[in-house]
């Protein structure tokens, strides 16, 4: 069996960047340590942090309960009244939004500032997506979601529009969707701004051609991970025997028997999302080599 892992899987410069600042701070031990929100879709990591003490904010209501310390903006990135507030209620900022989110505020805020309307392509519950509406004129923005988002969206007229896309966004679904919009009419109104970070199209490339060799395709990741999800949506088109999972431990619970037994198996591809840590895509490799 040849088991091939994929050169981008885990965790990406943003998540890295991320996740180490707030082990740094929690071993320096100056005071309460908080993340605003879970520092990455990745349960285990979640739950050593907490380990060491790391507690996640969900929401504004909070802020008042807790004692003062430091809170890390996660690398999805916040609105700019998650700062504001951050600040009133005198706690220290440490951010660690990624390069590539960063970006994106600076873009929708500066178009939104000369009287463009935004448009966002991405899961419109996703903590980036939020983020990033924070930065421009609620009245003025739109998420488009799906192909019924994009045909239902209406320019007004006179108007010109910006679209930016959520980083971790699928590639190929966001040019359709642009080419939606751009049907109805609005070729010269729009301004089209490709932010889907270059990790994020890489992993997904590659995790399609290696999808399209495979027998079979293992994706690692979080449950609540976007561009996990992607990924899998992405292999399953490619590859019918594909597996979305959490740790090595879930593959005992989705294989199939028969699908080993048969012994059709010559060539397992593996992927992981981007708040994957290391040591779970080694644990999975070993599993996958060992025990089928």
């Amino acid at each position: 069996m040849n088991i091939t892992l994929a050169r981008n899987a885990g965790f990406c410069f943003g998540v890295r960047q991320a996740v180490n600042k707030v082990y740094e701070l929690a071993d320096i031990k100056k005071g309460p340590v908080y993340t605003y929100g879970p520092i990455i879709h990745n349960e285990a990591v979640i739950q050593d942090l907490e380990k060491k003490g790391v507690r996640v904010i969900q929401s504004f209501e909070e802020l008042d309960k807790l004692e003062k310390g430091t809170v890390v903006i996660r690398s999805h990135g916040v609105s700019k009244d998650v700062y504001d507030r951050l600040e009133q209620a005198g706690f220290a900022v440490e951010d660690a939004t990624c390069p590539f989110v960063l970006k994106i505020h600076e873009i929708v805020r500066e178009f939104s500032e000369d009287g463009y309307e935004i448009v966002i392509i991405g899961n419109n519950s996703h903590p980036e997506v939020e983020g990033i509406r924070g930065w421009c004129s609620p009245q003025h923005t739109t998420v488009v979601s799906s192909r019924e988002d994009a045909e239902n969206y209406t320019l007004k007229q006179g108007k010109m529009a910006c679209i930016v896309s959520q980083t971790t966004f699928n590639y190929k679904k966001f040019q359709e969707l642009v080419e939606i919009i751009r049907k109805k009419g609005y070729i010269n109104s729009i301004r089209v701004l490709n932010t889907i970070c270059n990790a994020t199209e890489e992993r997904q490339n590659e995790a399609r051609l290696l999808a399209e060799n495979s027998d079979m395709m293992v994706v690692i990741g979080g449950k609540s991970s976007s561009n996990t999800q992607k990924l899998y949506e992405i292999c399953k088109e490619e590859c019918a025997n594909t597996y979305y999972i959490q740790t090595a431990a879930d593959l005992d619970a989705k294989l199939h028997p028969d699908l080993i037994q048969t012994g059709c198996i010559d060539n397992v591809g593996i992927t992981a999302g981007a708040s994957t840590p290391k040591n779970i895509i080694e644990e999975v490799q070993k599993y996958v080599r060992t025990k089928l």
